[in-house]
């Protein structure tokens, strides 16, 4: 037997085991499908183990002459980290709250102080509870009304599936109650006796709200919504001003809601509207009006209002428009707050009850940025705290005063290696697609910059996901070494408005990864760089995306990195029993029932599109408890690339043994990952320095 401690001198090779399976009489052979462990979600067989852990020490055998550089990427991604670092406070009740990370940790700590002054208090400690584990995650966190009682949850493996405790903060003890398998938010109700939270089921299918009463088993829980369609997630929400738990199921592209009162949470339940296919809504309620935020009348949504005793019964207070995609809608005691996007850009403006005329628009100063609205959890303010970056300019947090229309600046994200702004430029460029659509593209880079350079081109455009154009202090790295960064904004997300997320989806899901090649070719006619100097990245669905454009595109990209990604797209939408498919099918089509979705399906699939091509360098992420991507995607995709590519350049996967769908936990060791991508990147591209 070999040595497993030894580099090996060459990649692993999968073996291959006849396997089909055929719908609507068309049968697909898939030889690599023993890769998924039969007893899957544990995965113990020892074959498949095996293949894995080559696989890694395939991935740690060719970037080991690399870990200098490495090493040097990480030092200066971390030397840009403030790591002592603390929040902005913010009130909420009687107390301030801020979270503070200390000199060389993972991990955050939560504080708050009162009002009124007094002590600072620990309330919870992310460092002890994360101290010996692989992987960390902290899910919910929930402070009682009164202030005494803190709820959170915590996952320490990557599956996603989180354990409740309840702290009493004036002792620092536990509470006796715990919930394991949860995956919700968590909502206290009733004068903060009780606990709503919904749990995972056995195919990672939130399809419940629960009640937990505080000092009962958990075998006395209370589940006070079900639900049937196995397509749908369930989850639970407090209105604004606290009155009303709001109960909401929804999948990808319908939605339902219902509001039962928070200091009776076993009492009647109010349906605001019943499901209709297509039709997304949310709601809030303030003097007994409710506010509906719905995509019903038109797709870019709009903003109705309805009583509380007839609340099906909407009546428009701000119609749906053709150029401005609202996107959310937050209600306060004296004003209301609207969110969107107009040509792709943010829009926050402030709204009033008593008179729908006046509205008051927040300005910001750059042509590209992204704002939003941050942490508000009162009711009654006179300020609003809000979020603004750029490309070129690092996050701030700002308060800008209702009554005064003034913005002040709170913080800015401080780079203690250093950062000066005057040395980048940042655009925003419109690529024509080859069916003419105008397709944004955001972009920075060093104004020192020369000629045709190299340049890193990111995109997603899925479930309609936008991707803004904030700032990144890892992206620097690449920037300064000569690189232009580029996000293109394509058709998929919503960045455009809901149009353009349904223009990249379903029947016509495959305008996204022609959308990105049409981008990196604008690119090269625009004069930013040429083919084969262009690297790509992207995960789960934007991992299918490198899947989707080097099976059409090979020579344009010079190297490609690929985390947890959706490659193996036919099978998974195949396999209901899997976690999320159910949910999916509203997003990529189900091909179990329909032969049309079916064979657009496999027109796409990265996974069964593989052929006997060149392709350019690869890099490929998984995670084994990753519940979303599971692991054998990749790893599949990985090993028919293997048989079937004609060239000899790299192709490595990593598979982290033990985390999910997001990689290693805490924000150093995630760093590190980082770190390799860009290693890779530049070792494929041969960037010295």
């Amino acid at each position: 037997m070999a040595d497993s401690t030894q580099a090996p001198v060459s990649a692993p090779v999968a073996a291959k085991k006849p396997h089909s399976f055929t719908h609507h009489g068309i049968t697909v052979q898939d030889e690599y499908a023993w890769l998924r462990d039969p007893g899957y979600p544990e995965v113990t067989d020892a074959e498949v183990l095996a293949h894995l852990e080559a696989e890694n020490r395939w991935f740690e055998a060719r970037m080991a002459p690399h870990q200098a550089r490495i090493d040097a990427l990480f030092k200066e991604m971390r030397a840009r980290i403030k790591e002592a670092d603390t929040s902005v406070p913010q009130k909420d009740g009687d107390y301030l709250y801020w979270i503070e990370f200390e000199d060389g940790a993972e991990y955050k700590k939560w504080w708050r102080k009162p009002v009124s002054g007094g002590a600072d208090e620990l309330i919870l400690d992310e460092v002890a509870l994360a101290e010996g584990k692989e992987y960390f995650r902290l899910g919910a966190l929930s402070v009682s009304a009164n202030g005494k009682l803190l709820a959170y949850s915590v996952d320490d493996n990557g599956s996603e599936r989180f354990t409740v405790r309840i702290k009493d903060l004036a002792t620092g003890e536990l509470l006796a109650d715990e919930i394991p398998g949860t995956l919700s938010a968590l909502v206290w109700v009733a004068k903060d006796t009780g606990l709503v939270y919904s749990l995972a089921n056995e195919q990672w299918r939130t399809d419940n709200a629960r009640l937990h009463w505080l000092g009962t088993p958990l075998s006395d829980d209370v589940e006070i919504y079900h639900e049937d369609d196995e397509g749908f997630r369930v989850g639970s929400s407090l209105s604004a001003n606290e009155k009303w738990l709001i109960i909401g199921t929804s999948d990808h592209e319908t939605s339902e809601a219902r509001l039962v009162r928070a200091d009776d949470p076993l009492g009647p339940q109010i349906l605001v509207k019943a499901r209709e296919k297509g039709v997304e809504y949310d709601v809030d309620e303030r003097n007994d009006v409710l506010f509906i935020h719905t995509n019903d009348t038109h797709e870019n949504f709009r903003l109705a209002t309805a009583s509380i005793d007839a609340p099906s019964a909407w009546n428009t207070l701000i119609e749906g428009s053709d150029d401005f995609y609202l996107t959310g809608v937050d209600l306060f005691r004296d004003f209301f707050v609207v969110e969107g996007r107009e040509r792709g850009l943010d829009r926050i403006a402030v709204h009033y009850y008593d008179d729908p005329n006046r509205i008051e628009a927040i300005d910001f100063p750059e042509a590209s940025y992204s704002a939003g609205l941050g942490t508000n959890p009162e009711w009654h303010v006179e300020t609003l705290r809000l979020s603004y970056e750029s490309m070129v300019k690092p996050a701030s947090v700002m308060d800008y005063d209702v009554k005064a229309k003034t913005l002040e600046t709170l913080k800015v994200q401080e780079i203690p290696s250093g950062y000066d702004e005057d040395l980048y430029a940042t655009e925003r460029l419109e690529i024509a697609a080859r069916d003419g659509t105008l397709i944004p593209v955001s972009i920075v880079y060093r104004k020192d910059r020369e000629g045709a350079g190299p340049l890193h081109l990111y995109g997603y455009g899925a479930y309609g996901i936008s991707i803004d154009p904030g700032f990144s202090t890892s992206r620097l790295s690449l920037v300064d070494r000569g690189f232009a960064f580029a996000i293109a904004h394509i058709r998929g997300g919503d960045d455009m408005g809901r149009a353009w997320y349904k223009a990249g989806k379903l029947e016509r899901r495959t305008n996204t990864f022609t959308d990105f090649v049409d981008c990196a070719k604008g690119l090269i006619v625009r004069g930013y760089t040429q083919a084969g100097r262009i690297s790509i990245s992207g995960g789960s669905a934007g991992g299918e995306l490198m899947g989707a454009v080097i099976n059409s595109d090979p020579d344009l990209w010079g190297a490609v990195v690929a985390h947890v990604p959706f490659v193996d797209v036919l099978a998974t939408m195949l396999d209901e029993t899997l976690p999320l498919t159910p949910g999916e099918w509203p997003e990529w089509g189900n091909p179990i029932t329909d032969k049309a979705a079916f064979e657009h399906i496999a027109s796409y699939s990265p996974y069964d599109r593989v052929a006997a091509q060149a392709y350019p360098p690869l890099m490929v992420t998984a995670g084994l408890n990753d519940p979303r991507v599971t692991y054998w995607e990749p790893a599949k995709w990985v090993a028919r690339l293997r048989e079937l590519k004609t060239d000899t350049n790299e192709l490595i996967l990593k598979t982290n043994m033990g985390a999910g769908h997001g990689g290693k936990s805490g924000r150093f060791e995630s760093l590190k990952e980082t770190a390799e991508e860009f290693a890779f990147i530049l070792w494929q591209l041969g960037i010295e320095g």
